[in-house]
């Protein structure tokens, strides 16, 4: 799949993440978040907590679970590190959470997905 046909269906699938947590209860505070140390697709919050979401479209149930790993986690840990002040207030839960999407399946919510 060519550059811009991926970053398409990436776009897609934020947009169809932030609705699916906007159902749960949850506010979209930023998109696309772009750090010196990589990019955060979505930031929410719900209460006291706020999620920094990644989110992983791909195009079958099988290699959906495969499309996390531990590189790509660490990567957005770095980046919400430079930026977590702005988003949460002392003493709220922040947190990293993975949204998994695929054709036809519900999106798999992984919370918490990084804890070092």
């Amino acid at each position: 799949m060519n550059r811009a046909r991926a970053e398409q269906r990436g776009r897609k699938g934020e947009t169809i993440v932030a609705s699916w947590l906007r159902l749960h209860g949850w506010r979209i505070l930023a998109r696309r978040v772009k750090t010196p140390r990589g990019e955060i697709d979505l930031v929410a919050r719900r209460g006291g907590t706020v999620a920094f979401v990644e989110v992983k479209w791909r195009g079958a149930p099988a290699a959906r679970d495969q499309a996390i790993d531990e590189w790509r986690l660490r990567r957005v840990a770095a980046a919400v590190e430079a930026v977590a002040h702005r988003y949460a207030r002392p003493g709220e839960t922040v947190r990293i959470d993975v949204l998994l999407l695929a054709p036809w399946r519900w999106p798999r919510h992984i919370v918490n997905a990084w804890q070092p």
